[in-house]
């Protein structure tokens, strides 16, 4: 009897599985580091969402609220949405992996995009059940070749809108166009993490969409532009009867109090939320001209990050770039998992990162 026979086996599918790598947090240096690998906010979270944080830990004795009704009234109060078409989780990771959990079985499919979140081939080959990677184009999800892709085994697809970490994305019109093109019985889940930072007149998160359909889920999370990361808060909008289904599954207190106390302020802090928009207009706009003008490409963002590209056919390498900004504190996300050896994306940070990123990023391109 082998050793693999005198242990506990895990399922089919989990060994497949690459871990997970989140971006570097520390730098091989003794002055001060700035993260810029992680897409987290510079502006911090809303002062109402540390006021309320501070309330809420007055009863930590307590089990939350299984339903996280307060939360939850609050995105719909927001939104203008039913809060019975709103679960709540633990980060929209948690989300995505129980979409997979309750709707995927061994021998289904599900579609995910070439550059497309990690998470999604995670969840998928957790569930035993066959990832098809599909072909973007210039780094842009790409309708038609979702479209070739289905087959009756096709269960769900996965499209994060806007895209990590290339920073582009899809127009609602191209999103209508996916949903009407696929079986009713395939599930799209419209992974919108970035959504708040879009000001385009042609894009839409995906609301509407699942306000009318039956087979659409959209999903968002606290992470990001409301800087409440390590709370760990994602909802998502959906039909009742996917409500329904995932709430059948899910942990019965998924949501900590202090998380829902403070998405619930952060959420309706809608100053603290235009300054952090400002800024990374601002921010974003000035990496791009400034980056471009080193003669680097790269790819025109809609994010609160910069995928940045390298010629590595010379010196000038993306992981020589990332050596030398680590060593001088500057931690951009090295993407090669997302099949992108040659890139690095950063995060917009403060004025006082920003700049220094191209400051050093001038003295490596001429070193």
């Amino acid at each position: 009897m082998s050793v693999e026979e005198m242990r506990p086996r895990p399922r089919d599918g989990v060994m497949q599985i690459d871990a997970y790598v989140p971006g570097k947090s520390k730098a091989p240096t003794t002055g001060k580091v700035y993260k810029l690998s992680a897409n987290e906010t510079p502006l911090g979270p809303s002062p109402r969402a540390l006021e309320a944080i501070a309330q809420a830990s007055r009863a930590l004795e307590l089990y939350p609220d299984g339903q996280a009704t307060l939360l939850r009234e609050a995105i719909a109060s927001v939104h203008a949405l039913n809060p019975a078409n709103i679960v709540c989780a633990n980060g929209s990771d948690e989300l995505l992996g129980l979409l997979a959990l309750t709707y995927l079985q061994p021998g289904d499919e599900a579609i995910h995009t070439e550059h497309g979140f990690l998470v999604y081939k995670i969840q998928i080959l957790a569930q035993n059940a066959t990832p098809v990677e599909v072909k973007e184009t210039d780094l842009r999800i790409d309708v038609d070749n979702i479209l070739q892709a289905v087959t009756p085994r096709t269960k769900m697809v996965f499209i994060a809108n806007p895209s990590n970490p290339s920073g582009t994305y899809l127009p609602f019109d191209e999103v209508r166009r996916l949903q009407a093109g696929l079986p009713k019985n395939v599930l799209l889940v419209l992974d919108a993490a970035y959504a708040e930072y879009v000001r385009r007149n042609d894009y839409e998160a995906g609301m509407a969409l699942v306000s009318e359909a039956q087979n659409v889920v959209m999903t968002r999370t606290f992470s990001k532009i409301y800087g409440l990361a390590s709370l760990r808060i994602g909802w998502m909008y959906c039909p009742e009867h996917v409500a329904d289904a995932i709430n059948r599954v899910r942990g019965p207190f998924n949501v900590n109090h202090l998380a829902m106390a403070a998405g619930a302020a952060a959420i309706r802090d809608r100053v603290h939320m235009d300054r952090a928009v400002a800024h990374n207009e601002e921010w974003l706009a000035w990496l791009t001209a400034e980056v471009s003008a080193l003669g680097l490409k790269t790819t025109p963002s809609v994010t609160n990050f910069l995928l940045i590209h390298f010629d590595e056919t010379g010196d000038h390498t993306a992981a020589a770039a990332d050596s030398y900004l680590s060593d001088r504190g500057y931690i951009l996300r090295r993407v090669t998992s997302y099949g992108l050896p040659g890139a690095l994306r950063m995060t917009v940070g403060t004025e006082e990162a920003n700049r220094g990123v191209v400051a050093a990023l001038r003295d490596f391109l001429k070193s």
